[in-house]
């Protein structure tokens, strides 16, 4: 029969719900709580940073415990479509959510706790973490190194594809906040200056549309003109007595004189490429005033992407035991020995058989390879290499092909469910625990697979 009204229950807390996806938070949250050195590393991160603050007396509200801020980052690289806002509100709606990341009912973590306190959680320690769970899985049997593959992707920044006339436009419209900044400041109230910021938007949609070199070429000295001019004052603001009478305006003068420089370098490569015509190196260019560590990435017959290209080593248990996030955008032939290298330090001892993908493949890296102890390696193109030369036989080398081919499905999901594919956090070091932190997910969830089934 059934009921009209429904009659209030309480959970049991810490104690999951009985259905698949829940068992499979309940797995990898034994995972973690098999490992407290994890909880250590992270503890770590946020005493560096100052998450918890207390006064002389030692009073005040204590934070959350580090043990949750991590779980709390899992589940966000897990559910990577959730925002900072969605996730606080899953906490408190969702018991899993609440169970695994062992918060008690009316303390659930605000979205700017969140994002203050996952996103304190360095890389090296993400990466220290992930070490933690590949010597598990090699304690558990899972895996012991032997055979690996290696392959390359581009996980993309956080910005949108660079024009000359963008970036200036750009570099304009953040000088002119900052100049509204000084306002705020004291003694800097009565601050005046040349405003460009609306002329410059709209040369830069004129530059967009234009037709004409030599029209282009004159909006192009206008907004050159604005740009300097504004870059010129702001610099000379710094010479005013406000720039120094508070921690707000030494802050400020911080980001001026971290800001302008690469005002400058927009600038000049400007100036080279519409005026003189030089076709400026990938090395020299500045592709984003915001993410200026992001890399020019041309990945074989695609097309251009800006971000980081990163190495991947791989295994048969599809675990990730390794990843390097690449400076510039150098061959992948260049990067297999340090991945080799990283791999024996690592495991103690040289992979026996190794699968790569065809941009790796010459025959300087097959000797160096076979030198450091590697039995079997296998190309995915042979590049004028014989499979007597890299492999026991025509067998060994084709099961070690298709080994290979693996790869792409643990990047696809990388991608896919762990957000590997842009990345959303800013700066170089947010972007790197970014990365790393997918891998980490990634493998907590393998691995809760690998030792339950």
């Amino acid at each position: 029969m059934r009921e009209e009204q429904v009659t209030q229950t309480f959970f049991q807390f810490g104690v999951f719900p009985q259905h698949e996806r829940s068992n499979h938070f309940a797995n990898v949250s034994n995972m973690i709580d098999q490992h407290p050195e994890i909880i250590q590393l992270v503890a770590l991160d946020l005493r560096v940073c100052g998450e918890k603050k207390e006064n002389k007396k030692g009073a005040g509200r204590n934070g959350i415990s580090a043990e949750s801020i991590l779980r709390c980052a899992i589940l966000k690289r897990m559910y990577v479509g959730v925002s900072y806002y969605g996730l606080e509100f899953d906490l408190i709606d969702r018991e899993s959510f609440r169970t695994f990341s062992k918060l008690e009912i009316g303390k659930t973590p605000t979205k700017s706790t969140l994002q203050r306190t996952i996103s304190a959680i360095g890389p090296e320690t993400w990466e220290a973490i992930n070490r933690v769970l590949v010597q598990h899985a090699r304690e558990e049997g899972v895996e012991d190194g032997s055979v690996i593959r290696i392959d390359s992707t581009v996980v993309e920044a956080l910005m949108h594809e660079p024009t000359d006339n963008s970036l200036l436009n750009d570099a304009v419209r953040v000088m002119a906040r900052l100049f509204r900044d000084i306002r705020k400041l004291p003694g800097g109230a009565g601050f005046r200056w040349k405003n460009y910021e609306r002329r410059a938007k709209r040369h830069s949609f004129d530059i967009q549309f234009c037709k004409n070199d030599d029209v282009r070429k004159d909006l192009y000295k206008n907004l050159l003109g604005f740009t300097k001019k504004t870059a010129d004052a702001l610099e000379n603001a710094l010479n005013e007595p406000f720039h120094l009478s508070s921690i707000d305006g030494i802050a400020w003068g911080s980001r001026v004189t971290t800001f302008v420089p690469l005002v400058r370098r927009v600038i000049d490569q400007c100036e080279r490429r519409v005026f003189n015509g030089e076709k400026v190196p990938a090395r020299d260019k500045l592709v984003s005033l915001f993410e200026y560590h992001a890399d020019i990435i041309i990945k074989g017959s695609r097309g251009v992407e800006f971000g980081h290209k990163i190495n991947i080593t791989s295994t048969p248990s599809n675990l990730i035991t390794d990843l390097v996030i690449e400076a510039g955008n150098p061959a992948d032939s260049e990067r297999l020995m340090p991945m080799l290298k990283r791999h024996t330090e690592q495991f103690g001892s040289p992979p026996k058989q190794v699968a790569c993908d065809g941009g790796y493949a010459s025959a300087r890296n097959l000797a160096d390879a076979k030198e450091l102890g590697v039995k079997d390696m296998a190309f995915h193109k042979k590049c004028h290499l014989s499979v007597e030369d890299m492999c026991e036989s025509e067998a060994v080398y084709n099961t070690l092909r298709n080994f290979r081919a693996g790869i792409e499905a643990n990047i696809s999901c990388l991608k896919r469910a762990y957000g590997l594919s842009r990345c959303n956090w800013r700066g170089l070091r947010h972007f790197q625990a970014y990365v790393w932190s997918a891998a980490v997910a990634y493998n907590l969830a393998t691995l809760a697979r690998l030792c339950t089934s």
